[in-house]
């Protein structure tokens, strides 16, 4: 078994969340295609002379910020995620966001105002039972509206050593997220404990979030991990 990198130490964490019944899809993409979409002063990462974007559909839950408990309505929501994998001019890797779907607009404002991420208002849902995960999202604001994405995974037993390799790490073990704050390259450190990650079958997937990211349609299956999720400590972006 490879063990994933180690995470960072946040210290002061400014939320707290929880990260549940996560979805990873991932396409192997060239680099050219994805580099137009990453700001200056990144740079696309790959992993075997490819980049990779990832579509991850998941549960946020316990959602608070230091010193208050999380509220029903306000702290539980689903929320999609589209991504690709960069590194800094230090040499530091994590991920740039394309889109990030949420079902509750506070969240949406709190996101792109906060942290400068390309947030969107969604009509979402998750429904898990023993056999199935179903992962609904519509695109309501801000224009154009309309982009979707249904996602209908079987969740798998846990990965076996030989499984949790390198790639699985690379797309997966990610402690670092970057943003633009006044046209500045700025990041965040991300706390959790390794992903307990699972095999999984894709048993549906209709989205067109990929192409209104400015991207082509995937011409291949994704590669498909699963995981019940971790708890997260978020830090404070900074230059």
């Amino acid at each position: 078994m490879m063990r994933a990198p180690a995470s960072p130490r946040v210290a002061y964490p400014v939320m707290y969340h929880h990260w549940s019944t996560m979805t990873f899809l991932h396409w192997r993409y060239p680099p050219a295609v994805v580099r137009p979409l990453v700001p200056d002063g990144l740079t696309v990462e790959t992993f075997d002379g490819t980049a990779w974007v990832g579509l991850t559909p998941f549960l946020m839950e316990g959602v608070r910020t230091p010193g208050l408990p999380a509220l029903p309505w306000l702290s539980r929501f689903p929320e999609t995620n589209l991504r690709t994998y960069v590194r800094d001019e230090r040499g530091r890797g994590g991920i740039w966001f394309l889109s990030l779907d949420a079902g509750r607009l506070p969240a949406v404002l709190g996101g792109r105002a906060g942290y400068g991420l390309p947030y969107f208002w969604s009509d979402m849902s998750v429904r898990a039972d023993e056999a199935r995960v179903r992962y609904r999202c519509r695109r309501q604001w801000p224009e154009p509206s309309g982009a979707r994405c249904d996602v209908d995974v079987a969740p798998g037993t846990e990965l076996a050593e030989h499984e949790r390799d390198a790639l699985a790490h690379f797309l997966t073990a990610r402690f670092r997220l970057f943003t633009l704050i006044a046209n500045r390259v700025a990041a965040a450190e991300v706390e959790h404990p390794p992903w307990p990650l699972r095999s999984a079958h894709l048993v549906r997937l209709e989205q067109d979030l990929v192409e209104a990211a400015g991207l082509p349609a995937p011409d291949h299956s994704p590669l498909v991990h699963a995981s019940p999720g971790v708890p997260v400590r978020v830090g404070m972006w900074g230059w």
